[in-house]
């Protein structure tokens, strides 16, 4: 195992940069869509969250690895059908996939995070001359957020754990290096050995501060 560190440690490490950068880009995309999303589904409005319903029950309801594939290798052929000429790196797709995926688990964290706010608020507001969404930016969705970030933190923490299947499109994150380490050593065990360790301490550090944000807001409340 520790030879395994020591000659390979440098390229694990390096992969699991490449797992953090795809994980926080997957969060950050999918923290729009799902914002996009979460505000359309409480709108009184039929057809913005019939929209949403239907973005949220189709992407829940496709496996990951699906969707990786249609992402990495069907949307370019897609374009190539009707003569566009289109690829995708494994990086933007990885992007795309996990950004979609995540965005229809944050919408629903968004949905419920804003009905969870005393809808007094929102009147309150309106009541001021505010108008419906300067009164859901200015007053409900800052409310709403606060109460959400531990939601938030536990989200990154499954998108960090999604990132592992994208190494069937090549992304280089831990998984797909952990691969190439075993076909170089054939030390499946050691390797998977410290890949697990690697996991477990970023997620561990993460589900502390997740903890740490639901004692503070626990306090505040």
């Amino acid at each position: 195992m520790f030879e395994i560190i020591g000659t390979y440690g440098k390229l694990l490490m390096g992969a699991m940069g490449q797992t953090l950068l795809l994980a926080l880009c997957g969060l950050f995309f999918g923290c729009i869509l799902g914002i996009i999303f979460g505000l359309a589904s409480v709108v009184d409005n039929k057809i913005s969250r019939a929209i949403s319903a239907i973005y949220v029950n189709l992407i829940r309801g496709v496996p990951m690895i699906v969707l990786a594939f249609f992402v990495f290798y069907g949307v370019p052929y897609g374009f190539k059908l009707v003569g566009i000429k289109f690829t995708l790196t494994a990086l933007q797709a990885g992007t795309i996939c996990l950004a979609l995926n995540c965005g229809a688990y944050m919408s629903e964290i968004i949905r419920a995070g804003i009905q969870a706010i005393d809808p007094g608020q929102m009147e309150a507001s309106r009541s001021l001359g505010m108008s419906y969404w300067r009164s859901m930016f200015r007053v409900v969705l800052p409310q709403a957020i606060k109460n959400m970030l531990p939601s938030i933190v536990n989200q990154f923490i499954i998108t960090l754990k999604d990132t592992s299947i994208l190494s069937v499109i090549g992304f280089p994150e831990l998984v797909n290096k952990a691969q190439n380490v075993i076909a170089i050593t054939f030390k499946s065990f050691q390797t998977w050995a410290i890949v697990a360790v690697m996991y477990l301490v970023v997620i561990l550090t993460l589900q502390q501060v997740a903890n740490a944000l639901e004692r503070r807001l626990s306090r505040d409340r």
